[in-house]
């Protein structure tokens, strides 16, 4: 009864309206057009684009590394739902990889980048921001619970922060201004930006939505 009730199941979803059979062939085109291979955060959108969604930690700059050398032509790094990092001196390390792969990032309309993984925003060779696109600050915390104001201006644990941020482009009164500014709110809370505002504090662009595909893979062999 069972396998009957299933046959005549299978034979009414064949027979069901073309809106159906239109919807599902989109996903599976969809599905075929992407490549969606996962390389622990990172994840491979097509030939030229990554995204990353997830926390990155200490195995983060050896994932990025296979994924480019899986990937070479990569030219763009998406970044969609980003909480931030486990471990800051492997994701400072992560954020110089990009800079030297030559990769531009992006941050979409509905996209979140926060705490640590602001770094690898600034990392990209050029910044896109999406009108919606929202960030998140704060104070970092070392293992001892110790943040960045229980330090002296020059302490290493201050300027290693402040030479990563000079490294991505940024003169040292802003590289100042931002780390202060990122600094504003304690561990424990967090400082929202909006797209508008992150653009007032870093150098970046707002995305052009009907640019050509192509202008990305254009662009990659000039980012080498």
């Amino acid at each position: 009864m069972r396998s009957l009730l299933a046959i005549m199941a299978l034979m009414l979803t064949m027979l069901s309206g073309p809106a159906w059979a239109g919807e599902g062939a989109a996903r599976l085109v969809a599905a075929q057009s992407r490549t969606d291979e996962a390389y622990g955060p990172f994840r491979v959108i097509d030939a030229t684009r990554a995204a990353l969604d997830g926390v990155t930690d200490a195995r983060s700059p050896a994932q990025f590394a296979a994924m480019l050398r899986d990937h070479p032509g990569l030219a763009l790094l998406e970044m969609r739902d980003c909480p931030g990092t486990e471990d800051d001196l492997a994701n400072l390390r992560l954020g110089r990889m990009i800079r030297a792969a030559g990769l531009q990032t992006h941050v979409p309309d509905g996209g979140s980048v926060r705490s640590g993984a602001v770094e690898l925003f600034l990392a990209g060779v050029s910044r896109r921001i999406d009108d919606g696109a929202e960030f998140a600050v704060h104070a970092w915390l070392d293992e001892s619970g110790l943040q960045a104001g229980d330090f002296s201006a020059n302490a290493p644990e201050n300027r290693r922060y402040l030479a990563f941020y000079r490294e991505m482009g940024m003169a040292e009164d802003e590289a100042t201004a931002f780390y202060a500014m990122t600094n504003s709110v304690p561990f424990s809370e967090a400082r929202w930006l909006s797209a508008q505002d992150m653009r007032q504090w870093v150098k970046a662009d707002r995305s052009q939505q009907a640019a050509p595909m192509l202008a990305y893979l254009d662009l990659g062999p000039l980012l080498h």
